[in-house]
């Protein structure tokens, strides 16, 4: 694993959890993990339970002991290391969004592409996917409970960065992370949208706006000075702080989008709703153990939005966990996620969500920005 902050931390628990609770075909093994700081990188080795670790994530691929490579660093060396790594006959687990530029992604895609060939397989980790609500609404959009799709909404609010004094971290610098809560989060319900609908956008109109254009600058070169800055001032934001977007779908269906840092006492509320010709489907991820479904062939009379406990063995990923009533959380999304690797990595198949689809997002995010930077004109997806 390259990396070791917050991703890291939950990819190593999933690692540690995933061949416990699933019979997966391959059982993987904590070989070394890896990042610049020698004494921060060996800390976090015997905290999170690597055997090793190292300081260039080129040894990494000089090892015959690793078979796999899971990226977990800021977006502007994840088409570097997945490049090198699935030539090097290495599968690859990639955090999102795949890349930082549409060319990095089509580049990662392609690499992905000859490397399936060979037989080497890679994956990137929209972990949202692996809520088993989503994917028992998923579920129920495929089988034609939802009928015609005609309306998304999505939203993802957070309030992580209100403070005007937070630090310039390398997640609000264009040049580490992309773009900011666009590329952030916005991916992720770019993603779920289009995955849950079973389509794909088409074209977007949008806006984007950053609040806070100035910020203290973080205190040493490991909390992301640049050249020429000075632990105690401030720098410039170079991100967006949050992206509205209007969206179309192939198949017609019409989508609204909100993704924010800035939504005061929101602290991770990811939501999306679809509604279709036959039924509703509602996420909320606050309470991401339940689904609220509307079928809209009932009498109306008693018809309504019904919950769902998403805990029942017969629901999406639930047959290796508690009995019925007893919640999962969070981190089982990574760990679902890395059921869904090893699977078919023994099965000898490609994963999903694949490097296609993290560049088909990556579009998305793309026109996004052109869309904003040109006063919300509509944007065409290719």
């Amino acid at each position: 694993m390259v990396g070791y902050a917050f991703m890291g931390k939950a990819h190593s628990q999933a690692w540690h959890t995933v061949g416990r609770v699933f019979d997966v075909p391959v059982a993987p093994e904590l070989t070394a993990i890896c990042g610049r700081d020698e004494a921060a990188t060996a800390e976090a080795a015997g905290r999170y339970g690597w055997a090793s670790h190292e300081t260039d994530w080129r040894r990494l691929l000089e090892r015959d002991d690793i078979g796999l490579v899971d990226i977990c660093t800021p977006g502007d060396s994840h088409a570097e290391i997945a490049i090198a790594a699935l030539e090097a006959g290495k599968h690859v687990l990639c955090e999102k969004p795949l890349a930082n530029t549409v060319p990095e992604a089509v580049a990662m895609a392609e690499a992905a592409e000859k490397a399936a060939g060979r037989g080497v397989r890679s994956m990137v980790a929209f972990n949202y996917r692996c809520v088993p609500a989503i994917a028992l609404a998923r579920q129920l959009a495929r089988d034609g409970r939802l009928g015609a799709i005609r309306h998304v909404r999505a939203r993802y609010l957070q309030d992580w960065i209100v403070d005007p004094d937070f630090p310039l971290v390398w997640r609000l610098r264009k040049e580490k992370a992309g773009s900011g809560a666009l590329g952030d989060i916005g991916a992720h319900i770019v993603d779920l949208a289009q995955h849950v609908a079973g389509d794909v956008l088409t074209g977007v109109s949008a806006l984007t706006e950053t609040f806070v254009k100035q910020r203290p600058l973080p205190g040493g070169a490991a909390g992301g000075l640049s050249a020429g800055e000075k632990a105690g001032g401030t720098g410039e934001v170079t991100v967006d702080d949050c992206a509205l977007f209007l969206g179309r779908f192939a198949g017609g269906a019409v989508a609204s989008f909100e993704a924010t840092r800035f939504a005061t006492g929101r602290r991770n509320g990811l939501s999306i709703e679809l509604n279709g010709s036959a039924g509703s489907v509602a996420f909320d991820f606050e309470s991401m153990n339940e689904l609220h479904f509307y079928d809209h062939t009932e009498d109306p009379a008693t018809a309504g939005f019904r919950r769902i406990l998403v805990t029942e063995p017969t629901h999406p990923y639930l047959e290796a966990w508690w009995p019925p009533g007893h919640v999962l959380g969070y981190e089982h999304t990574f760990t679902h996620e890395l059921r869904d690797l090893l699977v078919a990595i023994g099965e000898d198949r490609d994963p999903a969500p694949s490097f296609a689809e993290g560049l088909r997002v990556q579009r998305v995010l793309e026109a996004v920005e052109s869309s904003a930077a040109d006063a919300g004109r509509w944007q065409p997806i290719d």
